[in-house]
């Protein structure tokens, strides 16, 4: 799976798509055929209905923030899936490395970058849609620390309060590579979090214990995780459990409700999507939750995102 090295220090965006679309193809086939199926992408009129204004009461008193993954909206540009999250009811965003910035400006990738003037354009189609840009990710750091701080000067220009990633670590090498000790000193400088996101089996960080592992002698809160619980279920590991494990240092979520490898409609899913939202309540964090679906497209696509909105808000008043 391609991600950034010490070796490439611009190959910042760790491609879900080639992951999703090599390392679990045999798993794939029949089940993009079953969502293709979903009722959402059978009757065209429903798709394109606008979604219902939100009832975010439930979220709000529980502490909670919904938002999306721009990678969610990967079949658009940044500026056209800032204005979905705003027509969806969503207030806050976060933004992914290399994704084309608008539809007349193919070259211009979102990133370190970008110039002063580029950014500035970003910056206020964000504040014109009201979309707050939380968050960075998800990118891989090297031990360049060069290129690391490019990143973070990024994150920290867009006012955004972190950075989602998968750090270089091999404690096998000779000496041992970890690249959270960098990071231990580039969060506490810029004031920014690194949270650690995984990615599925095989892939470095696909079970808490090597997060854990890897800062478990570093003293500092902003080290944390991302968890992403849809991940989770594809690498055999129960939602609520994964949550469990990284109890006190969940910084942000990419939520998703998978069955058969495939997203579903939170609430549909085999992730237990209320389970999860309830020990989140227990645990009494506070912060983003952010919406990554990684299947589907167009109006199919932001259908079903809207029913998972729509789950999330039923399910956090009744929870609040």
């Amino acid at each position: 799976m391609p991600r950034m090295t010490a070796q490439d220090p611009t190959s910042l965006h760790l491609n879900r798509r080639h992951f999703l679309g090599s390392s679990l193809a045999a798993l794939a086939a029949a089940p993009v055929l079953a969502a293709a199926s979903q009722p959402a992408s059978k009757d065209p009129a429903v798709a394109a209905a606008p979604p219902s204004p939100r009832d975010p009461s439930g979220c709000k008193a529980l502490g909670w923030e919904l938002g999306t993954q721009a990678w969610t909206f990967r079949d658009r540009p940044c500026v056209e899936a800032i204005d979905i999250a705003k027509v969806l009811g969503l207030t806050c965003i976060e933004l992914y490395p290399g994704q084309q910035f608008s539809k007349d400006s193919k070259e211009l990738k979102v990133g370190p970058e970008m110039t002063a003037s580029q950014r500035s354009e970003l910056k206020g189609k964000l504040q014109s849609a009201g979309i707050r840009a939380h968050s960075f990710g998800v990118v891989s750091f090297s031990m360049d620390e060069k290129s690391s701080r490019g990143i973070f000067e990024f994150a920290k220009d867009m006012g955004m309060k972190g950075i989602a990633c998968e750090p270089f670590f091999d404690p096998d090498a000779t000496p041992p590579v970890n690249a959270w000790k960098l990071l231990d000193t580039l969060t506490k400088e810029y004031g920014l979090y690194a949270s650690c996101h995984n990615h599925p089996k095989p892939t470095r960080y696909w079970s808490p214990d090597v997060f854990l592992s890897a800062v478990k002698d570093m003293d500092n809160k902003l080290l944390g995780a991302c968890a992403d619980t849809g991940h989770w279920t594809r690498s055999s590991i129960a939602t609520v459990d994964g949550l469990k494990k990284y109890e006190g240092r969940i910084y942000e979520l990419h939520f998703k409700d998978v069955k058969d490898n495939i997203d579903h409609p939170w609430g549909t899913g085999a992730g237990d999507a209320r389970g999860q939202m309830a020990e989140l309540k227990r645990q009494g964090f506070k912060g983003p939750i952010f919406v990554e679906y990684e299947h589907g497209s167009g109006k199919e696509l932001e259908a079903n995102v809207a029913k998972s909105i729509a789950f999330f808000d039923q399910t956090a008043k009744s929870l609040a």
